[in-house]
């Protein structure tokens, strides 16, 4: 027996048997099925073949009918015909099982495709390839589940600047010409038959659109207005046809649009009208019997598709586990997840498979593309006798049994997805109880304009309410979204925020179904429109960000780096480890992005000591960058190999250095790499170690920095490497601490100080440590030393004034000085040489250094710092609700306590300035 040849399940029916029976098979075919009789008189020595039992022999030479034939369109027409006589009669005979017969016809449709679309390409550009030309597989094709006269429903997609066309014809034009010979040479019915129908209405707005779309324009329209049934049909698709990768890789673009990362509160509401409009459009026999669809009736295959579907669509934005393709995968896959009970996978899935049988039986007798039973009792007992039972009414019983218990379940998915719905907006998309006099008694200001300013939004001004259903839902949550804002701390800056918010989002309904469904949310979201714009700029760009408040664990600081670099990794997620580089990009930024707005709540709401946070910030930039360095030396060495010994390091400097990042913080990096810089790689494109590296790094900081689809990460400032801009952007780690011990400045070694190495090959950061302790413990002229210091920041402030009257870090007195002050004490003595500021402090301090003073002072500003550059992060006066919470985070009392607070700490900065360096700090002015 041929290896895929497998017996399948047993079921009801005669024709399910452990032991094929190819002699009964044939005997039914010629019987009770005029089209496969035929193919039998037609295909002899397939005929013989299967007479013979010789099912694997018969499969082999069907794949080969068309060898010879004088074109493709014959040469596919003769394979489709024998392959159609041998599945059907080896299904029949108990020899092949569904999946392995629906996964044939499906791989011949895929080959069928991907030819016809090259033939048509070289018709008009001879010897070319199809770059820049893909088929898309939706569907049952798509999932590999064919039925036995399926039509195959591709999207066809082009890239303007790639595909291969005459030197007149425009690039849309030779698209549309290659379109139309693809489905010709598929679907012509001529005297050898035809290969498949194709439709491709599936394409976006195929009402109007071409049969072949660009590939922007695709994207646009998936990214902006697609509807929740083009989700569902997508969870199928694949490229299978020309470009494959240009396929696969508009498939990844288009992802975040399948696979929404939340909670689909908005495609919970979808679901609700698809189901209904599912059971209304059916018109034919409502139970088993005379015309009564095995597709489209109650408890048929559709439901079945729609069940796994729904639960796939709301839940596999977070479980990556449930992308699945084909039905029964799904279910299982759902099952697994603990998402639907077990005894429910198996019920759906048995009907499935039978429902898919009796479905093909339907298709055997004329090779017509029909799902429902016929209308007359003798055409039914015609096919119940294909399939080996009695008559009709053992078919029809046997129906009955399998659709029961999906009705069953499908009822309560439906009764679930389409309870009491919110009240519905009227053609302008008012809510019902709005009205000026109810705003005014919220307290705002000029209750008319403000009116007439949310109706603007639902008038059109707003692309993300532009739709009924957007409308209908921001309806549900606008009495009190608008109490929400007017309860907030600065009530016309959250209205104002959230205007800005939801003019940036593409779409807002699942915004507006989680607040809905969680009201709690509603305050905090006001609290962020109001005090934090780094948020709610956020907010608008990703409002599933909502998300990560659902529960307690958004208060949770994060955990250390290493953890936190397996969590970016994939967390020990197979199917995350394999994707590709571009995905890595993406999941690195969305974890960030989730990680970065939760500890910026936890800010505003005090949950945590702002020295936490900045802790926190700065052991989530510490993960990100070495799973994006890791991930980018593996994308890098593909093309040009490795260097054997060395390896990229890349130091934190600054704020990243002194792991005291904020919201507002840039990435202050050096690169550097370890081995032999004469060395070469060993890839299909070697470079010199210098160049391998410089280019390396420069790769690894656009994955850092470059905005993609989930937008941007880092800021990168590589300023601090050797000779600052003129230098080159990665020198050997030898070469580095040559420069810093023979030619670096002083500001260079003060930098330096707040080195640490982030990321490096095994056993290369303790040299480097000490090697940067070596030059920093260099014996220094204190005069000199001072000197240096203090001409700095004279120079820093003439250019680089304070930005604002709380510009803790940059007035006289403030973190700049205190810096300066503890780097001048490190290197003139060589001593608590740690990057950790504060530790620097309490070091110096219990040294009797530098008065204890200073410890508080550090502290204060270094809180007033982290807070305010998510409150207030132009450094001005920020607004009465801001000041609180300044004050609240700096461990103090009110604003006027904070104020006098941190004038306190500029006069302890102050005091230990003098005495170390015997100059009066003007902190007045």
């Amino acid at each position: 027996m041929h290896e895929d040849e497998r017996t399948r399940p047993p079921a009801q029916g005669a024709a399910q048997q452990v032991t094929p029976d190819w002699t009964d098979a044939l005997g039914r075919v010629r019987e009770h099925s005029p089209f496969l009789s035929a193919l039998l008189e037609r295909e002899s020595d397939l005929a013989d073949l299967l007479a013979q039992g010789q099912g694997a022999a018969a499969l082999d030479a069907a794949k080969n009918a068309g060898e010879g034939a004088a074109d493709l369109g014959v040469a596919l027409r003769r394979q489709r015909r024998a392959l159609a006589l041998v599945l059907a009669t080896g299904d029949l005979a108990g020899a092949f099982s569904l999946p392995f017969v629906t996964g044939e016809l499906s791989q011949f449709a895929s080959r069928a495709l991907d030819a016809a679309m090259r033939e048509a390409v070289r018709h008009r550009v001879p010897d070319s390839e199809t770059i820049g030309m893909t088929g898309l597989a939706l569907g049952k094709h798509g999932a590999c589940e064919l039925n036995f006269s399926s039509d195959i429903d591709p999207i066809i997609l082009y890239d303007p600047d790639l595909i291969p066309r005459r030197p007149r014809d425009e690039p849309g034009e030779a698209a549309q010409i290659a379109t139309r010979r693809i489905v010709q040479t598929l679907s012509a019915n001529t005297e050898e038959g035809y290969v498949f129908r194709v439709d491709l209405r599936l394409r976006p707005a195929s009402e109007v659109s071409p049969l072949a779309i660009p590939i922007e324009a695709a994207l646009t329209h998936y990214e902006s207005s697609a509807l929740a049934w083009e989700r569902a049909a997508f969870i199928r698709a694949r490229a299978v046809a020309g470009d494959i990768a240009a396929g696969a890789a508009f498939l990844e673009a288009i992802r975040p649009f399948i696979w929404r990362k939340s909670l689909d509160f908005g495609a919970i509401d979808e679901i609700g009208r698809l189901v209904t409009r599912i059971r209304d459009s059916h018109q034919g026999a409502t139970v088993p019997g005379p015309d009564f669809d095995v597709k489209r009736g109650r408890g048929g295959i559709r439901e079945i598709e729609f069940f796994a579907q729904t639960h796939q669509l709301i839940h596999g934005g977070r479980n990556p586990s449930l992308r699945v393709r084909g039905t029964r995968a799904a279910l299982n896959a759902l099952c697994d997840a603990a998402i639907i009970r077990a005894e429910d996978a198996t019920a759906l899935g048995n009907s499935y498979d039978q429902l898919r049988i009796v479905e093909h039986r339907l298709q055997m007798v004329q090779d017509r593309q029909t799902h429902a039973l016929p209308a007359s009792a003798a055409a039914i007992d015609n096919v119940a006798q294909l399939d080996g039972y009695a008559d009709g009414a053992a078919l029809i019983e046997h129906i009955c049994n399998i659709t029961a218990p999906v009705r069953e379940r499908f009822d309560a998915l439906v009764n679930t997805h389409t309870g009491p719905q919110p009240p519905r907006a009227d053609p302008a998309g008012k809510a019902p109880d709005l009205a000026q006099s109810h705003l005014a008694a919220l307290g705002f200001a000029d209750a008319e304009m403000l009116s007439a300013r949310i109706e603007k939004w639902k008038g059109g001004a707003i692309r993300a309410l532009r739709s009924d259903s957007a409308r209908e839902a921001f309806a549900a949550i606008q009495p009190q979204l608008l109490e929400a804002l007017a309860s907030a701390p600065e009530p016309e800056r959250a209205l104002n925020r959230w205007e800005k918010m939801l003019a940036r989002l593409p779409s807002a309904i699942n915004v507006f179904r989680l607040l809905e469904a969680r009201p709690a949310l509603l305050e905090t979201l006001a609290r962020i429109l109001a005090l934090a714009p780094g948020l709610a700029d956020a907010l608008g760009q990703r409002g599933d960000l909502l998300d990560t408040l659902i529960d307690r664990s958004a208060y949770d600081l994060p955990p250390d780096a290493e953890q936190l670099t397996h969590l970016f990794a994939g967390g020990g997620n197979r199917n995350l480890l394999r994707s590709d580089y571009e995905a890595m990009l993406d999941r690195v930024r969305r974890k960030v992005g989730d990680l970065r707005f939760e500890l910026g709540v936890q800010l505003l709401d005090n949950a945590h000591d702002p020295l936490a946070v900045a802790a926190g910030l700065s052991r989530m930039a510490e993960a990100a960058i070495r799973v994006l360095a890791d991930a980018t030396a593996e994308e890098f060495a593909l093309a040009h190999g490795r260097i054997e010994g060395s390896g990229l390091v890349v130091l934190g400097m600054g704020r990243m250095g002194g792991a005291v990042m904020t919201h507002a913080s840039d990435l202050d990096l050096v690169y550097l790499f370890t081995g032999d810089s004469e060395s070469q790689s060993d890839g299909r494109r070697p470079l010199g170690a210098t160049q391998y590296f410089n280019r390396l790094a420069q790769r690894t900081s656009a994955a850092l920095s470059v905005p993609t689809a989930e937008g941007r990460l880092f800021e990168v400032d590589t300023r601090l490497r050797p000779s600052g801009m003129q230098g080159l952007l990665a020198v050997s780690t030898d070469s580095f601490l040559r420069y810093q011990r023979e030619a670096a400045w002083t500001w260079e070694h003060m930098a330096l100080i707040r080195a640490r190495v982030l990321h490096a090959p095994d056993g290369a950061g303790d040299m480097i440590d000490t090697g940067i302790q070596d030059v920093l413990r260099i014996a220094r002229d204190p005069g000199i030393l001072q000197h240096a210091i203090l001409a700095m920041r004279a120079e820093i402030s003439a250019h680089k004034p304070p930005s604002g009257a709380l510009d803790v870090k940059l007035m006289r007195g403030g973190l700049v000085d205190l810096e300066f002050l503890v780097h001048f004490l490190q290197l003139r003595d060589g001593l608590f040489l740690t990057p950790d500021l504060g530790c620097a402090v309490r070091m110096l301090i219990e040294a009797g250094m530098v008065p204890p003073a200073l410890h508080d002072a550090h502290d204060l500003l270094t809180r007033a710092l982290v807070t305010m550059r998510l409150v207030a992060p132009d450094a001005a006066v920020p607004a009465p609700a801001a000041r609180g919470i300044m004050a609240h985070a700096c461990r103090q009392a009110d604003w006027p306590a904070l104020l006098v607070a941190i004038e306190d700490a500029r006069a302890a900065v102050a005091q230990a300035w003098q005495e170390v360096f015997s100059e009066r700090l003007d902190i007045k002015s």
